[in-house]
């Protein structure tokens, strides 16, 4: 059985950082891209960032890129989402997700895990 589980939200004030981790679980991964997500509240989910398998590639959303670096640990079938420079614009339940084809535009994600909350204080 395939499970992904997030880590590390919590509360932060605006200009700190934080660090999620999700851990995957039930196959290996390490041909898969993995992504991040969020949702804010009243808000739709958006794309936050991906990583393509052996991280050779990433792709960033426009609001977090500089901000965020995505990274993934194969051996240990975990990726990471480094978040600096928080903003409250960047509340918001966080997901990962992961998928088996190689593009970071693909959209149909097969995978996902229930989410960690991030608030970021002003």
């Amino acid at each position: 059985q395939v499970q992904l589980v997030e880590s590390g939200g919590g509360l932060v004030q605006a200009g700190g950082s934080l660090r999620l981790s999700c851990a995957a679980s039930g196959r290996s991964f390490n041909t898969y891209t993995m992504g991040w997500f969020r949702r804010a509240p009243g808000k739709e989910r958006e794309f936050v960032a991906a990583v393509s398998w052996r991280s050779s590639l990433t792709r960033y959303s426009e609001s977090v890129k500089g901000r965020f670096t995505i990274s993934r640990d194969d051996a240990k079938n975990t990726v990471y989402l480094q978040m600096n420079s928080l903003e409250p614009e960047d509340t918001a339940v966080y997901y990962c997700a992961v998928h088996q084809f190689a593009s970071l535009y693909y959209t149909d994600y097969q995978y996902w895990g229930q989410g960690t909350q991030v608030t970021v204080s002003s």
